[in-house]
Parts: C-alpha cells; structure tokens; sequence
C-alpha cells in the first residue's frame, strides 16, 4: 500500500464526508473563475459543459453542472447544440459518451436507448 500523507487522507475524508468548509472553499474558487471568465452564467454553463465533454468526464460532474446550467436559462435543446459543435473537434466516441450523461442529468431515461 502506498505511503498516504495526512494532508491527502484529511482532503480526501473532507471531499468524502462533504465537509462544509472545504466546499466553500470550493465555491468561493468556483465564482472567481466564473467572476473572472467575463461570461454571463448562461454562457459560461455552456463553456464548462462542452470541457467536460471534450474531457470525457465522469457523470457526476455532468448532473451538478447541467443543474446550474438550467438554472441559468440553459435548455436542453442548447444542450443536445452543445454536443453537434463539439463532435468535430472533440471526436464522436467523446460526444457519445457524453449524450446519455446528459440525458440521465435532465431526469431521462435512457433504459430504451439499449445503452449499458
């Protein structure tokens, strides 16, 4: 087993046990990016939702940030836009990973889309 600094495990039990104080921190970083971006909110959710496609993220990140994106006036339809822009530049293997993603982030079913 590898040598696990106290530092580490303590950021990890935070992030794990979602710890207040280090979400906030969080949160604070997370409005100075977008602060400093110069975008509104509308656009700035459609920029960090077309990262996490190029970057093949997990789900979880897709459902926090699709739920911030439609609090700030995204559809879905700007969505399924934000997917055909991408796919040239990113790869279609990265946009079809990423389509039930944000299908299960809107509250869809993808059960008969015959996806595992």
């Amino acid at each position: 087993m590898p040598e696990v600094a106290e530092a580490a495990n303590d950021t990890l039990r935070q992030l794990g046990t979602g710890e207040m104080t280090l979400l906030e921190e969080l949160a604070v970083r997370q409005e100075i990016n977008f602060l400093r971006s110069g975008l509104d909110p509308r656009s700035y959710s459609l920029v960090k939702i077309a990262a996490l496609v190029a970057l093949d993220a997990p789900p979880a990140s897709y459902l926090a940030q699709i739920a911030y994106a439609l609090e700030n006036g995204v559809s879905a339809e700007d969505l399924v836009g934000v997917l055909v822009a991408v796919a040239p530049q990113v790869g279609l293997p990265r946009v079809i990973a990423a389509a039930p993603e944000i299908a299960v982030a809107l509250g869809l079913s993808i059960e008969a889309w015959g996806v595992d």
